[in-house]
């Protein structure tokens, strides 16, 4: 049965949408990688349960994953595995958001929006406009089959 679609001619576009969503996720990696590398000084006094106080290299080892992991979705390269990483630090920004508000700049929804465009890109496709790295090919949204 096909899809009910209000604009079916617009469905050539639907990898447009995924690569939207990817980008923005990417984005949103990206600010927590600001966010981690130029507050650290104010995080690293928080306290948190099983480390005590956050050491500074820490903090900078977590801006380098959350840079590689926004670079790597807004760019499109290793999306899934990106897309891995995320779901893991969305899910702990989910988890830590009230208690620990200084150290985790998302809010509950904002990191469980995060930890779901996370899952999906763990499932999907990377859609428009990603490198497909072992083949080291650029995938357009005009040349994607229909």
């Amino acid at each position: 049965m096909p899809m009910l679609s209000l604009f079916p001619q617009i469905l050539f576009l639907a990898p447009l949408g995924t690569a939207i969503i990817r980008i923005a996720a990417g984005i949103t990696f990206l600010y927590l990688a600001h966010f981690y590398f130029y507050d650290r000084e104010a995080v690293s006094r928080t306290r948190v349960p099983v480390i005590g106080q956050v050491p500074q290299w820490l903090l900078i080892v977590g801006s380098i994953i959350m840079l590689g992991t926004g670079a790597a979705l807004v760019v499109g390269a290793w999306t899934q595995l990106a897309a891995l990483i995320g779901a893991v630090a969305a899910l702990k920004c989910s988890i830590f958001a009230k208690r620990y508000p200084v150290a985790v700049p998302l809010s509950t929804a904002t990191s469980l929006l995060l930890l779901a465009i996370t899952l999906c890109l763990l499932v999907s496709d990377a859609g428009a406009f990603s490198i497909s790295v072992g083949g080291l090919s650029f995938r357009t949204a005009f040349d994607l089959p229909l």
